[in-house]
């Protein structure tokens, strides 16, 4: 019998509304202790918002965290699951679009989330959990700025 997504997905996941500003974004992220949530309007997700999103966009570029509104530095096209999905199919699916969680939908509506680490302590879903992080894991290379010179990049372990 194929496992579907509601099987083994995340129930009750925080999320942010669009309207909302970052650093109410990063409080619900530090109470819950998450690196993501979803950012859903009219149940609905509409994107992702993570802590690489908080400080790249808006901590290094200067923006205030409390007058920044979510929806102008949350990812757009956010990619979902159905809960009725197979697990196998989330796999492909995340694999092929390089993300590491993916948010779940029942009639549209935000019903959970799919983490990475969701498939890996399935014994049976090791595998996928590997080809689809060894698929998000290609390293992506510095963007420079003009004017500066490519330095070397440590090893990293």
């Amino acid at each position: 019998m194929k496992q579907k997504l509601q099987d083994i997905m995340t129930q009750n996941v925080a999320s942010v509304s669009p309207q909302q500003t970052v650093a109410q974004a990063a409080q619900i992220m530090s109470q819950y202790n998450v690196g993501v949530v979803p950012v859903v309007q009219n149940g609905k997700p509409v994107g992702m918002l993570t802590d690489r999103d908080i400080t790249l966009r808006v901590s290094s570029n200067g923006q205030d965290a409390n007058t920044t509104q979510v929806q102008s530095v949350m990812s757009n096209g956010v990619m979902s699951g159905t809960t009725d999905m197979d697990v196998h199919e989330a796999s492909k699916l995340m694999a092929q679009n390089q993300i590491r969680r993916l948010p779940v939908t029942q009639n549209g509506q935000m019903a959970g989330i799919v983490s990475l680490g969701d498939l890996a302590v399935q014994n049976v879903y090791q595998n996928e959990a590997g080809q689809a992080l060894t698929s998000i894991s290609q390293p992506a290379k510095p963007q420079m700025q003009s004017g500066q010179q490519q330095q070397q990049q440590p090893q990293m372990y």
